[in-house]
């Protein structure tokens, strides 16, 4: 494991429109309206804490996506600051520590993060470091009639037999993801071969928008030399 780790956990003005589209194409990849990052060392010592909410001066939220997390305009009005130095704030950390990144369904973090550096016109620090989902490494919790994946929320009550309290709130969340991570570790069920085995999961990083595209152009290929075929033949 890297000697540095971070949690991070964001609230979205939505959801991805398509997992598919790059980073650039506009209106596909919802924005972050909370950022929150907690770094630790790998002993599981707290070395510092962030939490920024972000001016929605080019997005609009969702009515869904405020009743989820409750930011709204209004909250973003006061406490609210611009995209850029925030995302420069994550990116000088995720540059300096180069951690381990950490989050509960990460794939979702990772992506809407990443839109939001090509929107700030920063390089993407996520794209060269190791990313980790403690969502994934706890199918093993799953019990029926459960959902397919366990829930933040879900997982903290299972492991400390008590609710999360302030659910949906990016800085609280982060925090719970990081309590979750270690008691998993101290309980051996996070171990380093663990982590090395997500980073072969190319979901978690990989838009697959390459494939998808290849696979979209490959369709009508396939299916207009069906038709020269048949037609050759009738």
């Amino acid at each position: 494991m890297t000697d540095y780790l971070i949690f991070i956990d964001i609230e979205a003005s939505g959801l991805p429109i398509n997992w598919h589209s790059p980073y650039s194409e506009e209106g596909a990849w919802p924005s972050a309206v909370q950022v929150s990052w907690l770094i630790y060392n790998k002993d599981g010592e707290e070395l510092k804490q962030e939490d920024h909410y972000i001016k929605n001066s080019d997005f609009i939220i969702t009515p869904a996506a405020m009743e989820i997390h409750g930011i709204n305009p209004g909250i973003l009005g006061i406490k609210g600051e611009e995209r850029v130095p925030v995302m420069q704030k994550l990116a000088n950390d995720l540059n300096q520590y180069k951690p381990l990144v950490v989050g509960h369904f990460v794939q979702l973090d990772y992506h809407i993060l990443s839109a939001d550096f090509h929107r700030a016109g920063i390089e993407n620090p996520l794209a060269n470091l190791p990313v980790f989902c403690t969502m994934m490494a706890t199918s093993q919790f799953i019990w029926n009639p459960m959902p397919k994946n366990l829930r933040l929320a879900d997982l903290y009550s299972y492991l400390f037999y008590k609710s999360l309290q302030d659910q949906h709130n990016a800085l609280s969340d982060a925090g719970a993801t990081a309590d979750c991570f270690f008691e998993l570790r101290k309980r051996g069920e996070i171990n380093d071969k663990l982590i090395e085995s997500q980073q072969k999961f190319a979901n978690i990083k990989n838009l697959k928008s390459k494939s998808g595209k290849l696979f979209a152009f490959i369709i009508p290929v396939i299916i207009l030399a069906l038709l020269i075929l048949f037609a050759h033949y009738l």
